[in-house]
């Protein structure tokens, strides 16, 4: 069983394109372009599946149209509406693990002393400074800004940030 940190998240299903069983991914990272898997995992009911696809194409710079194998029907397309992407980290090299700030979505955030702030939700990089929207174990929204000053350990293969946050930046949140 392959488990989360073995993955990577890349984004998720925005439902079926056309009737052949093609779907939309709609991604915030291309590792499927970058790597050599011929399949991507699907989260199905809390357990990831390998999905080996025949095809795919770019609709635009976040939308890729996949053909997967046995999905050949607008039906069958259907079910796999709002699944959860991830690729095989084991295919991508070691240098390709951190492309994109958008790559860090899914990462688990601690605190200098190891305590666990939240989940990485989204990331907004479209200026200088970079902001980390974190899900907390309450499914509170907690806005972070990033610095690589505030960077402790950047962990891969846990998945995980450990930030020096400033005090009281989570009880501005």
């Amino acid at each position: 069983m392959i488990h989360e940190d073995e993955v990577l998240f890349i984004g998720t299903i925005g439902g079926r394109h056309g009737i052949g069983g093609e779907v939309e991914l709609n991604f915030h990272d291309n590792a499927f372009d970058r790597g050599n898997a011929e399949y991507l995992f699907l989260n199905r009911d809390g357990i990831l599946v390998p999905y080996f696809w025949e095809e795919y194409r770019f609709k635009n710079s976040q939308t890729a149209i996949f053909k997967f194998e046995d999905i050949d029907t607008e039906q069958q397309a259907k079910t796999l509406k709002g699944s959860e992407v991830f690729y095989p980290l084991k295919e991508l090299g070691e240098e390709e693990t951190f492309q994109s700030w958008k790559s860090l979505i899914g990462f688990n955030v601690t605190d200098e002393q190891g305590h666990t702030v939240g989940k990485i939700t989204h990331i907004d990089d479209s200026s200088a400074n970079i902001i980390l929207t974190v899900e907390d174990p309450k499914h509170r929204e907690i806005l972070l800004p990033f610095h690589e000053d505030l960077l402790i350990q950047f962990m891969p293969e846990s998945r995980t940030l450990q930030l020096r946050l400033p005090k009281g930046l989570l009880d501005l949140n």
